[in-house]
Parts: structure tokens; sequence; C-alpha cells
């Protein structure tokens, strides 16, 4: 039975047993990809349309992010995405995800060897 009264659920926050929370999971994606800068602070402002003081509590650990602002969070930080995957349980999602950059990045590195190789071919 819940509460009446109050914010928390009982008992607090659930804890997967691997020593990660959501909240200390986005808090520590954020600092991992923009450092703890106010620049850090200014761009997930931008990213989130969230408040500074709201961002500077997800950088700090205080409160995670809502749905909507966690999805803004996703389009933009790997590494937030990453650590929440990580800590669902859904590893082989970034590996996927990785595999598909390393596949771009291929793809435009011979794309670049391409034109180097027919630019050398016609300036013979």
């Amino acid at each position: 039975m819940f509460p009446k009264k109050g914010k928390f659920f009982p008992g607090g926050p659930r804890n997967p047993g691997n020593g990660l929370n959501y909240v200390s999971t986005v808090a520590a994606g954020l600092r991992r990809e923009l450092g703890e800068t106010h620049q850090a602070i200014k761009t997930v402002m931008k990213w989130t349309g969230a408040n500074e003081r709201t961002v500077k509590n997800w950088f700090a650990g205080k409160y995670g992010p809502n749905g909507e602002h966690l999805i803004c969070l996703f389009r933009h930080s790997n590494e937030v995405l990453d650590a929440s995957l990580r800590l669902a349980g859904r590893d082989e999602a970034i590996t996927t995800r990785e595999i598909g950059a390393v596949r771009e990045a291929l793809v435009s590195t011979l794309t670049k060897i391409d034109l180097l190789v027919n630019a050398r071919r016609h300036n013979r």
C-alpha cells in the first residue's frame, strides 16, 4: 500500500543490486561526456529545455530527469544512453549501436580513399 503523503515510494529508490541506480547512472554519464563545467550545464539545458537548477541537480546526482527530458538526453548523449542500457541489462543494444557507428566510420573512410585514388588517377 502506498502512503497518502510524500513523493517517494516506501523503501526508497530501487537498486538492481549492482551498486547503480537511475539517478547516479545519469549523473555519471553526463559528467563523463561533458565534464562538470558551467558550459556542460548550459549544453544540457539547451538539449532538454530544463532550467539551470534542474540540470545542476542531475549533474549532482540529487534527482534524475523525467521521461521527456531523459529522451532528449538519449538523443544527444551516447554516454547517458549507454549507461541507462547497462542499468537495464541491455548490453547487447550498446554493442549493436557501436557496430553501426563503426560501420558508418568505415564507409566514410572508404569513400575518402576512393576519392583520393580517383584524384591521383586523373592527375597522371
